[in-house]
Parts: C-alpha cells; sequence; structure tokens
C-alpha cells in the first residue's frame, strides 16, 4: 500500500458515474503527490463529506443527480472556505458559461469532462488535471519555497504602445482579478491569449467584459486595436499584430501550433513587438510549459518590457517562471501587485 507524503495534495472527487470516479481517482493516485480521500456521487454527499473529511481540493462534477454542482459549489465554500474547487465541464457552450460563472462564484478552475475512458486516458487531459491538482493544493497549503534569485532589468525608456497578456493553467481566475484590477483607464489596446479550446473563449470573452472594466472581446480578423480594449485569442486561431502604433491590426492565423498551442502566446508576441517597434508591455500570468518564452525574449531585446506573476501565487510556475529565470523581466510580482504596476507603467503612455 503506498502512503503519500504528509503534504500530499488531499482530493475529493464528485461524479455520478462510477466508472468516471474510479478513472479519475487512478489518475491521480498514480502521482505519489495525491491523495485521493473521498469519492462521491453527488453535491450533497460532497459537501456531507467534507464536512468530516479534509480535501484541498474537489473535483466537482456539473450534471448530477440529488444535488448538481452549481448548488453545491457555495455549500462546499461554506463548509470549508479554504477548500479549491475545479468543475468538471463539458465541452460545449452551456458547459462553458456554467463552468466560468462558478468561476466568478469561486470555483478555482476547470478541467473538460471526460465524456469517456477513452477521453480520461487522453495524456494532455491527465496532465492538466494533475497539474491542477497539485498547483491548487499547494495554494491551500500555503506551501512556499524560497523564491529563486532572478535578475531584473531596468524600466523602458520609451512608453509602450500595446499591453500583451499571456496565461495558461489557473489563467481564468487570475485574469478575472488582473481585469478587475486594472479599472477602465488603460490608453492602449490590450491583446490576451489564453490556452483554451474554442468552444470556452467567447465564453471566457463574455465573462471578462462582464466584469465592468475594460470591454472585452474575441478578436477577429483585420479589425483595428482600439485603446483601453481587450481582445482575446479565440480558440485554435493565433492571434496576430500587423499595422504600426496607432494603426495596429489582429490577425487570426490557422499556422501550425506552436509549444503544442494553438492560440499560443509566441506569435502573438512576436508580430507585437515587430509591429509596434518593441514598444511591447507584456504581463505573463500563470501556465504550464514555457509558451511566451522566445517572444518575450524578442519584445525585451528590442525595447520592450515583461512582468511576471510570482511562484507563489501561481498555480504552476511554468510560463511566467521561464521568463523570471531568463531575466527577461523588469518585475516579478504577486497576482494582486500586476495590475497597479502595469497602471503605473502605461500612464506614461503619449496620446
Amino acid at each position: 500500500m503506498r502512503i503519500a507524503p504528509a503534504n500530499a495534495a488531499r482530493v475529493m472527487i464528485c461524479d455520478d458515474s462510477t466508472v468516471i470516479r474510479g478513472a479519475i481517482a487512478r489518475i491521480l493516485e498514480a502521482d505519489p503527490g495525491v491523495k485521493v480521500v473521498a469519492k462521491v456521487a453527488n453535491g450533497q454527499a460532497a459537501v456531507d463529506e467534507l464536512k468530516r473529511t479534509r480535501a484541498d481540493v474537489v473535483v466537482l462534477d456539473i450534471e448530477m443527480p440529488v444535488m448538481d454542482g452549481m448548488t453545491a459549489l457555495p455549500l462546499l465554500l461554506r463548509a470549508d472556505p479554504g477548500v479549491r474547487v475545479i468543475m468538471a465541464s463539458t465541452l460545449t457552450t452551456r458547459g462553458a458559461d456554467i463552468a466560468m460563472r462558478a468561476m466568478r462564484l469561486g470555483a478555482a478552475d476547470y478541467v473538460p469532462k471526460p465524456s469517456s475512458i477513452g477521453t480520461v486516458g487522453d495524456d494532455r487531459f491527465q496532465r492538466e488535471l494533475l497539474e491542477k491538482v497539485k498547483g491548487l493544493a499547494r495554494l491551500r497549503q500555503r506551501i512556499t519555497r524560497a523564491a529563486p534569485p532572478v535578475a531584473l532589468r531596468p524600466a523602458p525608456a520609451m512608453p509602450a504602445r500595446l499591453l500583451a497578456i499571456g496565461s495558461s493553467t489557473g489563467g481564468p481566475q487570475a485574469l478575472f482579478a488582473l481585469v478587475q484590477g486594472l479599472g477602465r483607464q488603460i490608453s492602449v489596446p490590450v491583446v490576451l491569449t489564453q490556452h483554451m479550446p474554442p468552444t470556452f473563449t467567447p465564453i471566457l470573452a463574455d465573462h471578462l467584459n462582464r466584469l465592468g472594466g475594460l470591454p472585452c472581446t474575441e478578436a477577429k480578423d483585420g479589425e483595428p486595436l482600439v485603446s483601453g480594449r481587450i481582445y482575446l485569442a479565440p480558440g485554435d486561431k493565433h492571434l496576430t499584430i500587423d499595422g504600426r502604433p496607432g494603426a495596429l491590426r489582429a490577425r487570426l492565423t490557422n499556422d501550425p501550433p506552436e509549444n503544442f498551442c494553438r492560440p499560443s502566446i509566441d506569435p502573438m508576441l512576436r508580430t507585437a513587438s515587430a509591429a509596434c517597434d518593441g514598444r511591447v508591455l507584456i504581463a505573463m500570468l500563470t501556465g504550464m510549459g514555457h509558451d511566451g518564452l522566445a517572444g518575450t525574449k524578442q519584445v525585451v531585446e528590442a525595447g520592450g518590457c515583461a512582468i511576471a506573476q510570482d511562484e507563489a501565487t501561481s498555480v504552476v510556475w511554468g510560463m511566467p517562471g521561464a521568463i523570471a529565470q531568463a531575466g527577461l523581466c523588469h518585475a516579478v510580482l504577486p497576482l494582486q501587485g500586476i495590475a497597479p504596476k502595469l497602471r503605473d507603467m502605461l500612464k506614461a503612455v503619449r496620446a
């Protein structure tokens, strides 16, 4: 019998399918850093179990008898305000909308709902599930490692003409916080790439738009980029930038994936650097892998600037960690400190 370490991620699985519960449990328990502490069939059972069993993370299905996931979510958070809830959402418009609503109501993240054992066995699903469970458990347990030393760059001499944001694992919640923190007074266009399937990106744009800050829409091919608006890369399309400062346009391409991603952050940054003569300000948020590293290097070498989310507040310190450890950052900050820093840096932009 495997004995999990004391700081193992403690996970409850809530799904009405016995087969799916078992398959997810096998994925999680194959990792020595994870311990499944409960498997239940509906939201009411999850609420009852959480009152007597400590869990760091609950993987919560949405559609269930007795009590569905959306009804259970606030009750779980009331039973244990520190628990992190991952919604298991179908890859449908309705599923995406429910997942985004759940995150605005306190869920930490979502994973695509497995439709079959074949889906559960997909390497990408397994990797995403494990990264989110372990990262969220670390945040719950407040496990902190000594911050790796990074060399910070001085502020660039020229003001930015474009704000570019990249995010992936853990990104939706980080984006909600960042966009709310930015307010409405950003005097440059904002472009955003979040690794997300096509069904989800229009729903994410809509929910970001509802926050009452900067208006947000999915980018459309050829449209001008207007100051004070956010343009989100559509799922399965690269968002690239052309034109010149003051007359920038969005371009969408079906070019091959980069860093196994489409949309990918690198083509957005690479083309933004060329269109803006390097005058790009980057915010790199939580995410797995190193997408955005090459593009950030190009921007910074052309005179731009990058800010990375710190490890302590990132679900996964892959993308922000890659640019920080490469010495490409002006600042490495906790999530709550990024929006104020971006606002300060953009105040210098001339009309």
